[in-house]
């Protein structure tokens, strides 16, 4: 025990392991770089909307919106193999079998990359059709098929990105993880520019930007991972095991399940406003979630930063350390969501204006739209964080439970029924309500799942 203790206990300014224990500063240290990833992902992905409204105009701006939920659903499997399978591997390294864990490790890329070309090559003819299922315009389609065909195309590198930026923080490499985002995230944000205020490519620039960039984030820690045999985790040798690749699907359900289920519900957003407001809240409601989604990145930096920590300690079978990282986690999140709602609300004017402030009636429905939309802060952070907690307990029911509540059945009831009780607030106020139903559903299984999980 004492010699445990002596592992554990480092210096602020030591390098920061699973295996460590964790006071409230290391473990903000720890899932920094994770948060860091999110935020920065999310903001080139909203620099192309803001390249897109500013130089191409708002009908193509608009078109972007309506196809991006798309590649969000087929790029959705990526997050499967990257949370489900960093939980799996970390709960292997917490029980000291690391050459198990560098075969799952193994399997899991290479089984991502087979499924990512599949998925490519019979998602690309799809783009055309599910454009007009979705409501574009004659004006819209043609932009939306060419974005969303490019963006199709990249589907092997967005979910290689996806499971790297996990499995950075499993192999201990967050801050490797963290550079490769950022050098991914400087390259969408100079060839936006580039292709489309110089090489006027209009929207095809912005879409072969995501995917180059998508790329280095995708080869870059491919590369690593062969290349570095001292890593904790590296890519080698392996063997088909179907039973790994089911705990994989069955932990990593809830995250599934929420990527597919935000791009469901932005498609019925979509859909509702253009019938009640037209091209104009299709626009508003784009600007709201570029802008939403960096907030919500935190919360998804951190549920991942911290989650491969959580099955280490539960692999290992420390509940004292475990009960000490879910109390944290509470009061983080709960702060965090304070302090969320509080900036959207303060910065809902000048963030939309550098969208749309071409167009001050449509600028006005955005930030109106942006008051009520941000009290879900409060709310969400902890509908982020306790299904990814029951995740990296290898709990993958109770976890995808939490999400398809939260993230389809509640989210869709609430936009089909409140917009015809409240108009277009209603549209707006619906994440609120379907925020709030879940989470007491969340609180009780966080409550009798204790003993089980001795946290």
């Amino acid at each position: 025990m004492n010699g445990r203790r002596k592992r554990r206990i480092r210096r602020h300014t030591d390098p920061v392991h699973l295996s460590d224990h964790f006071i409230v500063r290391r473990l903000l240290r720890y899932a920094l770089p994770s948060v860091i990833m999110m935020v920065f992902t999310s903001v080139y992905a909203m620099v192309d909307g803001f390249f897109v409204s500013n130089l191409v105009g708002q009908t193509p701006f608009a078109a972007v919106n309506l196809i991006q939920p798309v590649p969000e659903i087929l790029g959705a499997v990526g997050y499967v193999f990257s949370t489900g399978g960093s939980a799996l591997i970390s709960l292997q390294l917490g029980e000291g079998k690391p050459k198990e864990a560098n075969e799952t490790f193994s399997l899991l890329v290479y089984a991502g990359i087979v499924i990512g070309i599949c998925i490519t090559v019979i998602g690309i003819p799809l783009v055309r059709p599910l454009c007009r299922i979705l409501g574009a315009t004659p004006e819209m389609l043609p932009y939306a098929v060419r974005y969303g065909q490019i963006l199709v195309s990249g589907i092997l590198f967005l979910m290689l990105e996806y499971m790297f930026q996990e499995y950075m923080v499993v192999s201990e490499r967050p801050g490797l993880g963290l550079a490769v985002m950022l050098l991914a995230g400087s390259a969408n944000i100079g060839l936006d520019a580039l292709f489309m205020a110089v090489f006027h490519l209009g929207v095809a620039g912005a879409g072969w930007a995501t995917v180059i960039s998508q790329a280095i984030g995708g080869i870059v820690p491919l590369i690593y991972f062969f290349r570095a045999k001292d890593s904790v985790l590296h890519l080698g040798r392996t063997h088909f095991r179907p039973v790994v690749l089911l705990k994989t699907l069955t932990n990593g359900a809830s995250e599934f399940m929420t990527t597919m289920s935000t791009s469901v519900v932005a498609v019925l957003y979509n859909l509702q406003l253009i019938r009640m407001i037209g091209e104009d809240g299709v626009s508003a409601y784009g600007v709201l979630t570029y802008i939403a989604y960096i907030f919500t990145s935190v919360s998804i930096g951190y549920a991942e930063g911290t989650a491969p920590i959580v099955s280490f300690h539960y692999g290992e079978g420390d509940a004292r350390e475990l009960k000490s990282l879910v109390q944290k986690g509470l009061i983080i999140v709960g702060i965090g969501g304070v302090v969320m709602t509080v900036l959207e609300e303060l910065l809902a004017f000048p963030l939309s204006r550098m969208f749309i402030g071409y167009d001050p009636e449509l600028l006005r429905l955005t930030v109106h739209a942006f008051r009520i939309y941000s009290f879900s802060f409060l709310l969400s952070g902890f509908n982020v964080w306790i299904p990814s907690l029951f995740t990296a307990l290898n709990d993958g029911f109770d976890s995808a439970l939490l999400t398809f509540l939260q993230s389809l059945v509640f989210q869709v009831g609430c936009i089909l029924l409140l917009p015809r009780i409240f108009g277009a607030d209603g549209i707006w106020g619906a994440i609120i309500a379907a925020e709030s139903m879940p989470l007491v559903l969340a609180v009780v299984l966080l409550v009798r799942r204790r003993k089980k999980f001795r946290y």
